[in-house]
This record gives structure tokens, C-alpha cells and sequence, in this order.
């Protein structure tokens, strides 16, 4: 009775115990689920905001993640200590994109999955969250601003000028957003806003506004961006 007590008692202490060919698979299982995830990262990425660290980090996290579920099994005891443990770590570095977050929880959750060996929730998981990152970049999901740009040119001012005449040809709508006079008097520079038609190519305007000799120092630029700096 008394070995059996004592028996009991260091399983207890001693949480889930893993074979080495446990821990092999687990940590080969969160590999490949975070080079995936990765994978996913890198195809869906927009924007400047993109670091080859990030796509490591998200390897390693995965990986580490489910060594820190292992090492806590089922003790509660090992969860409080790598509670305070992990405690005293101070992370500075701020993420650029919030889209970055939802990659970095995703990690967290493989890492999970692989260290308690819920192996079928982790795959169906991740599988789950890639196609879902995938349909949605390959639709464009979330863009507003498609074909609006902002029209900047000089134009002489008092000569007979066809620029508003061009630009209604070419644009769903456009705004006078900003004027500017030089200096002699003699020219003026103009900034529209405008949306272009559907299936027009921006430079088809820019062609047609630079036949017109009145027109000049012409640029077309995109007024929105999903990009970070």
C-alpha cells in the first residue's frame, strides 16, 4: 500500500512523461507546422513591413512553444514556474503589421497542439487557417481603393485647355483637390482625385493629357496603399 502511494505520488509530481520517440515526433510535427505557417507568411505578406526574421521567428516559436508544453505536462506546479520564469523576459519590439499577430497566436496554437499531441486539431487547424489566409489574399479581400489615384500636371492658364474633357473621358469621377500658382502667373498646377473607369489602364490618361501642349510635368500616382513604413 505504502509503494503504491509513493508510486502515485511521483507520477503526480512527475507529470505526463514522454518517450524520446514522442518528443522526436513532436517537435518534427511543429517544424513542419511552422515552416507551413511560414510558407503561408510569406505568400500572403503585403507591404514593406516584411523581415525574414519574422518567418523564423514563427518556425522557432512553434517549435519552442511545444517543448514549454511538454516540459509542463499535466503539472500545475512546472505552469506556475514557467509563468514567473517567462515573466521577467521583456519583448521591445513592436509588430508592424497587426496582420502579423494572427500568425503569431496561429504559432502558439501548432506549438500547442504538437506538445499536448492533439496531432489531427493542430493539422486540421493550421490547414484550416492557410486556405483561409489564401482565399482571402487571392481576392484581394478588404481593399477598398482599387482605382483611385491622384492626377498631379501644370497647365497654362490662359490658354484654351481640353485637360477637363480628357479626364471625364477616362474617369468614373474626379475632384479638384489642390491648386497651386507659380510664381509669374503664367501656369497653374492642378492635383485631382480620381476613380478611374473599369479596365482602364492609368496610362492611357497619362498618354492622352500629354498630347495637349498646354499640359505638362504630368504624374499619376496612387492615392491609397496597403503599405507600412
Amino acid at each position: 500500500m505504502e509503494n503504491n502511494f509513493i508510486s502515485l505520488d511521483s507520477s503526480q509530481i512527475l507529470g505526463l512523461v514522454y518517450t524520446p520517440a514522442d518528443i522526436i515526433f513532436n517537435l518534427a510535427l511543429s517544424f513542419v507546422l511552422g515552416l507551413i505557417l511560414s510558407i503561408v507568411y510569406k505568400k500572403t505578406h503585403k507591404g514593406l513591413s516584411y523581415s525574414q526574421s519574422f518567418m523564423l521567428t514563427i518556425i522557432f516559436l512553434t517549435i519552442i512553444i511545444t517543448v514549454v508544453m511538454m516540459i509542463i505536462g499535466n503539472n500545475l506546479a512546472r505552469a506556475f514556474a514557467l509563468v514567473g520564469a517567462l515573466s521577467i523576459i521583456r519583448f521591445r519590439t513592436v509588430v508592424k503589421d497587426t496582420k502579423d499577430t494572427a500568425y503569431i497566436f496561429m504559432a502558439l496554437a501548432a506549438g500547442m497542439a504538437s506538445g499536448t499531441s492533439s496531432y489531427l486539431l493542430g493539422i486540421i487547424g493550421l490547414s484550416f487557417f492557410s486556405l483561409i489566409a489564401l482565399v482571402l489574399d487571392y481576392f484581394n479581400y478588404g481593399s477598398f481603393y482599387k482605382s483611385e489615384f491622384i492626377l498631379i500636371f501644370r497647365s497654362k492658364k490662359h490658354e484654351d485647355n481640353n485637360y477637363a474633357s480628357i479626364i471625364s473621358k477616362y474617369a468614373k469621377s474626379a475632384s479638384l483637390i489642390h491648386v497651386e500658382q507659380s510664381g509669374d502667373g503664367d501656369t497653374v498646377k492642378l492635383n485631382y482625385d480620381i476613380v478611374l473607369n473599369k479596365d482602364i489602364d492609368p496610362e492611357e490618361l497619362v498618354r492622352d493629357l500629354s498630347t495637349n501642349p498646354n499640359v505638362y510635368d504630368i504624374s499619376l500616382v496612387a492615392s491609397k496603399h496597403d503599405v507600412d513604413y
